[in-house]
């Protein structure tokens, strides 16, 4: 019979088995209200030519979503910190209108912090249409596999990511202030080419 290991031994390899993934943090890279904050997540940010991160989010019948489910489809990808807030709210409403003109091969997905019930509220009072919001309250994916989790509030950056349909990362913007709207020409630019060139235009 094989002697057990000391006890001293286990209590010393329990802490190794148990921590948490290290976060990746990225500092001076956003503000917030001229404040800087400290992005951080638990996978490193993905950048334009890699392939976007798969995530699981909550969708406003509480169904879960992946971005997987979009695979053949140019997705922008829209992070904001609350659709409550006078910028997010402008933003979605933006996407919403010029998504109208972007064909049903380009979908949107707007990915906040807020439960799914106030997303539905949200959207039901705003008529919007063109734009599905997820939540990552529950999840947590977008932000720790895109790195896009504010440290010191608990809420998602604001970003703009254009994926192309083989899942491969054409665009992305991280809004330097978050109280800032994103550049909507650039990422319906992205949007639109990267739906040409699947299109073999």
């Amino acid at each position: 019979m094989k002697p057990l290991l000391p006890a001293t031994i286990l209590l010393a390899l329990l802490p190794a088995c148990t921590t948490s993934p290290r976060p990746h943090a990225r500092e001076a890279l956003v503000t917030m209200k001229g404040t800087p904050v400290t992005l951080e997540g638990t996978s490193p940010a993905p950048a334009v030519g890699d392939p976007a991160p798969d995530f699981a989010a909550v969708a406003n019948d509480l169904s879960e979503k992946h971005l997987s489910d979009f695979r053949g489809k140019v997705v922008i990808l829209s992070t904001v910190p609350s659709l409550d807030t006078k910028v997010c709210d402008a933003e979605t409403r933006t996407f919403n209108e010029r998504a109208s003109a972007l064909g049903d091969n380009v979908v949107v997905l707007t990915v906040s912090m807020d439960l799914p019930f106030a997303q539905k509220r949200w959207c039901a009072a705003a008529g919007i249409d063109r734009v599905i919001t997820l939540s990552d309250s529950k999840l947590r994916q977008v932000g720790d596999r895109y790195a896009l989790r504010i440290r010191e509030h608990g809420l998602l950056a604001r970003a703009v990511t254009v994926i192309d349909p083989r899942g491969i990362i054409r665009y992305q913007q991280i809004v330097p202030e978050v109280a800032t709207e994103p550049n909507y020409d650039a990422a319906i630019s992205a949007a639109t080419g990267a739906a040409r060139a699947a299109a073999g235009m």
